[in-house]
């Protein structure tokens, strides 16, 4: 939009239009862009500042670090090392629990397997297997494309569910009850054929 434009539109608000609003404004100035198309009544037209650069937006695949509200497909991987770290921490615990019973067999000495030391060695092995994995860059890297295929999934609605759900039972209900009604059936026909009481 044109300056005069602007000072036409305040004319018949019935507002004076200001000195500045009739003179150029300066070129080194940053300043606002209208859209050329008016909007409808009611809704205020968007601004778009002229000097704003233009950047792609092709995230998608984008796995950098930013804010934890805005991981994307990354908090995927950060949760499978988790979980994997807890899983292999477990199985050592339990390893180890194992491992302690059988040297209490030769050394009655030792004692009882005993919780603060097995649970932080395992602690410390499932920390230590993640850590590795987690640098190694090849299986990081095939972690991160299973978890951007996998943020690609289209999960069904409440509905689609529970309709399927639905589906499942009476299914299932029906079926039963067919072949329970086929076999007395089937039964009965056996005894009349072989004379059974």
């Amino acid at each position: 939009m044109t300056v005069e434009e602007d000072a036409k539109r305040e004319r018949a608000a019935g507002g004076a239009p200001d000195e500045e609003s009739e003179s150029a404004p300066d070129s080194g100035a940053a300043e606002a862009v209208q859209p050329e198309a008016s909007p409808p009544s009611g809704e205020a037209a968007p601004i778009v500042r002229a000097d704003a650069s233009e950047e792609s937006v092709d995230d998608e695949h984008d796995l950098s670090p930013v804010a934890p509200t805005q991981l994307g497909a990354r908090r995927f991987v950060y949760a499978a090392y988790f979980g994997g770290a807890i899983a292999i921490a477990f199985i050592a615990s339990k390893a180890l629990d194992f491992a302690w019973m059988k040297l209490q067999n030769y050394q009655p000495s030792i004692g009882e397997p005993r919780d603060e030391i097995v649970m932080p060695l395992a602690g410390a092995i499932g920390g230590g297997a993640a850590l590795y994995y987690w640098y190694r860059t090849r299986a990081r890297q095939l972690a991160e494309e299973v978890a951007a295929e996998m943020s690609k999934v289209t999960w069904p609605s409440r509905t689609e569910v529970t309709n399927g759900t639905v589906v499942v039972i009476v299914t299932t209900v029906v079926s039963t009850v067919f072949f329970a009604l086929m076999d007395k059936f089937w039964g009965f026909v056996t005894n009349l054929v072989y004379g059974g009481t």
